[in-house]
């Protein structure tokens, strides 16, 4: 009681800071601006650009081109290899591992002490600060937190740096106050067998008295599930009756919600979303009935924001903070206190309100299917999976989807490997539901597919239990940080999927409609 009363007064003093931020947006933008390129301007990468004779946020957008991660790469593996003051100032020797979806290149995020303290962790705080702002009278500290995360590795070119995923990163290095009341021990946290390491989690965790869980919705499933199984529990809430806090990132929660809302009833469990990317912790829901997210603009972080119609264009203009309008999508740039600048980090937003700045993640600049003039994007996929669902009493795992291309005198179409929780009773009026939805959220699809004239209906693949389990395990891919690709604009990976579910490694068989 006395830990949480202490928490809540500290949780408190930082309510205000946010309250300033909401206030006054552009200028704490102006002072990230100006205090991340006078800090950087000694670096390498400052000096190459012009940093120290920057003097506006116009100037800054003309002088410093926007960069990839492949464009970025040469100057990132340099920190690898051990070189400083690259990229930024201070000592980098944590990289976050980050394999976005499932590509075969993994991404290496360098990791800085003020990004680390300043963004991730302050990130970490925020959520229980909106947390006890909305629930005055929670009492996390009297049980523990449960944290699902990744896996880290020594980094063998450079002595004293690690890599791993940035939540391995973030729990190797958490504070006292913090791994106090975590669980499971560490040994255990940052195992990187990940079957295994979900059996001992099980195993642990299933006797402890848990207050909050902070993890990627997917794999805290499959953790849940295998609680449930040793305990003979139908509900999570019978296993950790004090249960108050579910903190979720890192994939849509819509093909999930339902699921945890029976495992979690509203009436004792909030549901909070955070926005966080090994690049940085951009967003946190600060309320309850909307499912938008506040953009946190004092992290350490500036913000520009690319309009759709220059997605594609290799120099592209950008908008700031003050520009952007509601409802528009915009490609997200950063330039953060990790020695990020100008980075397209390749996820797509769109604000819901200004002053104070919220904002839903609508996708990927990547992630979408427009073979044939329907521009699909993930925003659209998600909308329809999760109506059908609730159409039909179902619930969707995981999903995929992508093109069916034309041949001879056959149309296109979309085709979708869906592995269901609970399988619906008619897979038919699915489809019918998902297609139906699709056409209303999205009246380019809806011309493609009138009379069937570009666009036939979709087909579904319903994938056996544990498919795209199976499958990323088979690429060596399990863990929070790896994604199954909502969408594709090509076959390659659905492909792979469907000769997956061919394989006697399923031990099942798939059916389509």
């Amino acid at each position: 009681m006395a830990l949480d009363f202490v928490l809540s007064w500290f949780l408190k003093k930082r309510k205000h800071q946010i309250d300033l931020f909401r206030q006054y947006p552009i200028e704490v933008q102006q002072e990230i601006f100006n205090s991340n390129l006078g800090l950087a301007k000694d670096t390498q990468y400052g000096k190459e650009f012009g940093f120290g004779s920057i003097a506006s946020r116009k100037e800054f957008a003309k002088e410093v081109p926007i960069v990839n991660y492949e464009k970025l790469h040469p100057w990132i593996n340099r920190c690898i290899e051990g070189e400083q003051n690259l990229l930024w100032p201070t000592e980098i020797k944590w990289f976050a591992k980050s394999s976005g979806t499932t590509a075969n290149r993994s991404k290496f995020i360098p990791v800085s002490k003020e990004s680390l303290e300043d963004c991730h962790y302050k990130g970490g705080k925020d959520l229980l600060t909106l947390f006890y702002d909305i629930n005055p009278q929670a009492r996390l500290y009297n049980g523990k937190c449960l944290i699902l995360g990744g896996t880290s590795q020594l980094n063998e070119n450079s002595q004293g740096s690690y890599f791993g995923d940035l939540s391995a990163i973030i729990i190797k290095n958490l504070p006292f106050w913090v791994e106090y009341k975590r669980t499971p021990t560490m040994d255990i946290a940052l195992m990187d067998q990940w079957e295994d390491k979900i059996e001992r989690m099980a195993q642990t965790t299933s006797k402890e008295d848990v207050t909050n869980i902070a993890g990627v919705p997917s794999w805290t499933m499959v953790l849940i599930k295998r609680i449930l199984e040793i305990t003979g529990k139908d509900n999570i809430m019978d296993v950790w009756p004090n249960l108050q806090l579910y903190m979720h990132g890192g994939v849509s929660f819509k093909p999930y919600r339902d699921w945890y809302r029976n495992m979690m009833p509203a009436n004792k469990v909030t549901f909070l979303e955070s926005y966080n990317a090994s690049e940085g912790y951009f967003g946190v829901q600060d309320r309850t009935e909307i499912n938008d997210m506040l953009l946190m603009l004092d992290y350490g972080i500036y913000f520009e924001f690319i309009p759709k119609g220059e997605w594609d264009k290799d120099n592209p203009e950008t908008i700031t903070l003050e520009e952007v309008e509601i409802g528009k999508p915009y490609a997200l740039v950063i330039s953060t206190n990790g020695g990020l600048w100008r980075y397209k980090i390749g996820d797509t937003i769109a604000f819901t309100s200004k002053f104070p700045f919220r904002f839903n993640i609508v996708g990927r600049t990547k992630l979408f299917i427009n073979a044939f003039g329907e521009e699909v994007v993930i925003e659209n996929a998600e909308s329809a999976i999760h109506m059908a669902s609730k159409r039909t009493n179902c619930t969707v795992k995981e999903y995929t989807a992508a093109p069916i291309f034309m041949e001879d005198t056959e149309t296109g179409g979309h085709e979708w490997i869906i592995e269901f929780e609970t399988e619906p009773k008619s897979i038919t009026e699915f489809k019918t539901i998902l297609d139906n939805h699709l056409k209303a959220v999205n009246s380019d699809y809806e011309a493609k597919r009138s009379f069937d004239l570009s666009l036939r209906e979709p087909k579904i693949t319903v994938a056996p239990k544990n498919t795209f389990y199976l499958w990323l395990k088979s690429r060596g891919k399990l863990g929070g940080q790896h994604k199954v690709p909502r969408l594709a604009n090509d076959r390659v990976f659905i492909d792979e999927i469907l000769d997956f579910i061919k394989d006697e490694k399923t031990n099942a068989h798939s059916y389509s409609w």
